[in-house]
């Protein structure tokens, strides 16, 4: 029974960092044209108990992606500088909706596999009381 409660808790950590991820990309998504928005990027890390490999994720510290922002060309824009520029976001918008797809099939993943392993332990107990 062990081995379920473990394999549970290694698809609950996916679908909580998914989450996560996911909530990041809407956020980016959100900002794509907000002047001056950095786009958060979320890094998954092993989760590890008595320096052994759980089998588990968590998310790290949300960074900010370094690339550069636009550079937008409107001289009326009230954040314009001399020469008529302001900083545009570095969100590219392809980029996050492929990170959100890729997020929402590992959270079904990681969903299934809690089912799955459910379904096993719901099916294990049946046998063992007959």
């Amino acid at each position: 029974m062990a081995d379920f409660s473990e394999a549970m808790t290694v698809a609950t950590s996916g679908m909580k960092a998914q989450a996560s991820r996911l909530r990041h990309v809407s956020e980016n998504i959100a900002n794509t044209d907000t002047p001056g928005y950095r786009r958060k990027v979320v890094p998954f890390m092993q989760v590890l108990a008595n320096g052994q490999k759980t089998g588990g994720v968590t998310t790290g510290r949300v960074r900010l992606d370094r690339t550069e922002p636009t550079r937008i060309y409107d001289p009326a824009n009230p954040l314009a500088d001399a020469s008529g520029h302001f900083d545009g976001s570095n969100v590219n918008l392809l980029l996050e909706v492929a990170d959100a797809r890729e997020a929402q099939r590992s959270y079904e993943a990681n969903l299934k596999m809690f089912d799955q392993v459910r379904q096993m332990s719901s099916a294990l107990m049946d046998l063992l009381r007959n």
